[in-house]
């Protein structure tokens, strides 16, 4: 399929309709087959159950080039498996885990003119997501679902370079023990609005979330894990109940230790001990790594040695580690790395 005219070297982070998206309706306790379909507007009742009680979840991946031309997608087995989880958390019915890669598949491929080519920065966002489309007004879970999933090619992350950012401690909870934090469901970045709003009002990039019940652990932020260095180079991210399982945390942790031969740790993260770090990162889907240069808790700055001009070193080699094999500079592991075909 031919490129579509974009300006890819321009390109934001937001939504841009392309042809095709794939939509599968529940009903009466079973998966349609879905279909393809050019048709970008969903038609539900008023009363539908995500309208009312925000019975919704989604997923986020990329499609992307790669150096010898072939077009990817980076582990969307793992997609299937967290929204899976979602949805059981939610009392929604699962996808089928081989269809939503299958479907995954289908979609980049239907809108293969939309994926940016290699070394514009820019790639093809995949947003899977389900709701609940039947009429519910007593509080209980749906009858019938949507599964849907659309694309949309987006901009490098970082226009420039990758300038460290300065975040907050968050004064509101990000989510509840026993709670929903672990999953990617609508209602979780909701409650995250106003505390992120708030955020930018006060000059902030970002929050840090900590632990509800005590308020002395590290949590995330309201869209992605955090990854730390110790100044003797040991790799180490926050362990909770209550955290999203990033993908993107995953795949670095697994990169540190077996490409970069790094000391990995997942372990409880205290506020008191985030001086005690050399380099600090978000990460997620989007950005892969968005460097922290500083913290600040209540006025109190908590400034890391890699400072707040460039990505730290032990960072910057992930980053580069990660994005070599997303985009086929470097061999990847056994399953992560998807062809479309």
């Amino acid at each position: 399929m031919e490129k579509k005219n974009i300006d890819w070297s321009n390109l934001g982070f937001g939504y841009i309709k392309t042809d095709k998206r794939f939509v599968s309706n529940f009903k009466d306790g079973a998966w349609d087959d879905g279909v393809m379909t050019e048709d970008d507007k969903v038609v539900i009742s008023e009363c539908a159950g995500v309208l009312q009680y925000a019975q919704t979840i989604f997923e986020g991946l990329k499609a992307y080039t790669t150096e010898d031309g072939r077009i990817v997608c980076f582990r969307p087995d793992l997609n299937a498996s967290r929204m899976a989880d979602s949805a059981k958390r939610l009392e929604m019915p699962v996808f089928p885990e081989d269809r939503f890669v299958d479907a995954v598949i289908q979609t980049v491929k239907a809108n293969e003119g939309f994926v940016p080519p290699y070394g514009s920065g820019a790639t093809l966002y995949v947003r899977p997501y389900m709701f609940g489309s039947n009429p519910v007004i007593g509080v209980k879970p749906a009858d019938e679902y949507q599964f849907r999933i659309f694309t949309t090619p987006v901009g490098p992350y970082f226009k420039g370079g990758a300038k460290p950012i300065t975040i907050k401690i968050s004064d509101f909870d990000r989510a509840a023990p026993h709670g929903t934090g672990h999953i990617k469901a609508g209602l979780n970045y909701a409650m995250s609005l106003h505390a992120i709003v708030t955020a930018h009002q006060e000059g902030y990039d970002e929050n840090m979330y900590l632990d509800a019940g005590t308020r002395t652990k590290v949590e995330e932020t309201g869209g992605a894990n955090f990854l730390f260095i110790t100044k003797d180079g040991k790799v180490v991210t926050p362990k909770s109940s209550s955290i999203l399982p990033s993908i993107t945390r995953r795949s670095l942790m697994y990169v540190a230790k077996e490409y970069l031969g790094l000391e990995t740790e997942e372990r409880e993260v205290y506020l008191d001990e985030l001086s005690d770090f050399a380099e600090c990162g978000l990460c997620g889907t989007a950005a892969v790594i968005s460097p922290v240069g500083k913290i600040v808790d209540h006025g109190k700055e908590i400034c890391f040695a890699s400072g707040m001009e460039q990505m730290g070193e032990t960072t910057k080699k992930l980053y580069d580690t990660l994005t070599g094999i997303q985009m086929g500079r470097l061999d990847a592991p056994e399953g992560w790395i998807r062809e479309i075909k």
